[in-house]
């Protein structure tokens, strides 16, 4: 007969797989085609180590058991957050699974829990690839405004200024920073565009084909020379061939390669950065702006910045199946590293030129 123990870690465990199968089956309604079928059969491998521990608890089975607190927030994310941020931290719980180590649970199920976490692994990739530049941008915008304006900051209030000036460090950071973020993005986007479309194949190439003394294979060569692999750049090279002697085709040279690479608009790429940029570097002046003591801004400031790194770091931490509460104390210990580091300078400075 099994123990008090065994019955509680076992309800646990079937309380987690009917949550995560509930959790599939929640995101597989957004899906469609492949990956919907793969949501549903990840579900229902769910059920089946459902049944495996229906069948040890016999009729402890009915009793209900609350599932883990992650489990129950993969849930809660799947509804209201989308299909990327569940997937995510799915990928992280296939692979902490405790059935590794549980005498109770089968090879087998060991063995499905792995294979889980590679399926969800690959699932959570897709969702990454489809997410807007835009949002990644935000993250990291945001962060960077939150870490250099604190920095910048902190290290005018360790050189004993008064909250006036301080108040003006801050906008002007803010400023500064934002157009330097906004002008870097601009220039980056549309040089690697125009890089691109250097690259691209002349379309007048196309109409010279027919006036070509040459072979197939010396036509490979064009395909070659876009990374193309030696058999697949023939057969193409042949096509085109067969296509100048006949009378109801044309010669077209694609050259089209699948490593292709979309690149978004240099304008838009330049008004996100600014403006994520500047909605985290104002964080740390608004304490300033409400006439308090510098001591009691500054303070208040660290604490709003360390809430919103937490929030950042929890971003990153998730859409990259790391455990996010982990990447958000690194984060916030980066940032107010940072920030300390610049207080001690500007004490320093502060107390030399006094």
């Amino acid at each position: 007969m099994p123990n008090k123990q065994q019955i509680k870690r076992w309800q646990r465990y079937l309380a987690n797989e009917r949550a995560e199968a509930a959790v599939y089956r929640h995101i597989a309604k957004r899906k469609e085609g492949e990956e919907r079928e793969i949501l549903l059969s990840l579900a229902e491998a769910e059920s089946r180590h459902q049944d495996h521990w229906r069948s040890l608890l016999g009729e402890h089975a009915n009793e209900k058991a609350r599932p883990d607190f992650s489990t129950v927030a993969h849930g809660f994310l799947a509804r209201y957050f989308g299909s990327v941020f569940a997937l995510a931290l799915m990928q992280s719980a296939e692979s902490r699974s405790p059935y590794a180590t549980d005498a109770d649970a089968t090879k087998q199920m060991d063995a499905d829990e792995r294979i889980h976490a590679e399926v969800v692994r690959g699932l959570a990739e897709r969702g990454r690839e489809q997410m807007s530049g835009n949002f990644r941008a935000a993250v990291f915008g945001m962060n960077d405004g939150l870490v250099s304006n604190l920095a910048l900051v902190l290290g005018i209030v360790g050189s004993g200024v008064s909250n006036h000036f301080v108040l003006l460090t801050g906008v002007s950071g803010l400023l500064a920073g934002a157009l330097s973020m906004g002008a870097g993005e601009y220039v980056s986007v549309s040089s690697q565009r125009e890089l691109l479309d250097a690259s691209k194949p002349n379309p007048d190439a196309t109409s010279a084909i027919p006036a070509l003394d040459v072979d197939a294979n010396e036509l490979a060569l064009v395909y070659r020379a876009r990374g193309i692999a030696i058999d697949e750049a023939e057969k193409r090279a042949q096509l085109v061939i067969r296509s100048i002697h006949h009378p109801s085709a044309s010669a077209v040279l694609d050259t089209t390669h699948d490593k292709g690479e979309v690149v978004g608009s240099g304008t838009a790429a330049a008004i996100s950065s600014f403006l994520f940029f500047a909605s985290g570097a104002l964080i740390p002046i608004i304490p300033f702006l409400f006439g308090l003591s510098t001591a009691v801004a500054a303070v208040i400031a660290c604490v709003l910045v360390g809430l919103a790194l937490m929030i950042t770091g929890g971003v990153v931490g998730v859409l990259s199946g790391a455990p996010p509460f982990l990447r958000a104390l690194r984060q916030v210990a980066i940032g107010l590293g940072a920030a300390a580091i610049t207080y001690g300078l500007g004490w320093v400075f502060g107390v030399s030129v006094t």
